[in-house]
């Protein structure tokens, strides 16, 4: 992979990853989230590891985002409003990325970091050898992890489908006209 794709990829996914945080309307947060996905697949991709960033884009940028975007629908989550104040919290917060800026620049640029691919056996990665590890030594955990997924989903359901005290009047009252008529 070429460093100027490289480093504009890695950019790419820092900014769409700093946007999922930065946004206040949670459509915008999940889509940056998207993009932050689809970089990081492309950079596997990059860099020999095919399987792992068609999976990173088929799983993570393409099935979790659209049941996430789903839960959002359902729970119909409003845009935040920004909030007043806290100046003293902001600026320690910009003094803390600064020094987290500097201290990545103390160690990146001396290193002259190399982009290469790295060396593998044969065979290493493929669609084969991972299901063979997938459903193998991590089926316990790939299916809790299914069901966890799972649950998540109707609980988001049940939370987005509570009704309120005056719908539940109107129920009582549309089933109580319903036993008068039967009678």
């Amino acid at each position: 992979m070429p460093a100027g794709l490289f480093w504009f990829l890695a950019a790419l996914s820092v900014l769409s990853a700093l946007g999922v945080v930065v946004q206040r309307n949670p459509v915008h947060c999940l889509l940056s989230l998207v993009l932050t996905l689809l970089a990081i697949a492309v950079l596997f991709i990059g860099q020999d590891a095919v399987v792992v960033g068609f999976l990173q884009a088929i799983v993570y940028a393409g099935a979790i985002m659209v049941l996430f975007l789903f839960v959002i629908w359902l729970l119909n989550l409003p845009a935040e409003s920004r909030p007043t104040g806290h100046l003293a919290l902001r600026f320690f917060g910009a003094v803390a990325v600064a020094a987290l800026m500097a201290e990545l620049l103390v160690f990146a640029l001396p290193a002259r970091l190399q982009i290469r691919a790295a060396a593998h056996a044969a065979g290493y990665g493929s669609i084969e050898a991972l299901s063979q590890t997938l459903f193998s030594e991590y089926l316990i955990a790939f299916e809790v992890t299914s069901v966890l997924l799972l649950v998540a989903v109707i609980g988001a359901v049940a939370l987005a489908r509570r009704t309120t005290a005056a719908e539940m009047q109107e129920r009582g009252a549309a089933d109580k006209a319903e036993i008068e008529k039967a009678a």
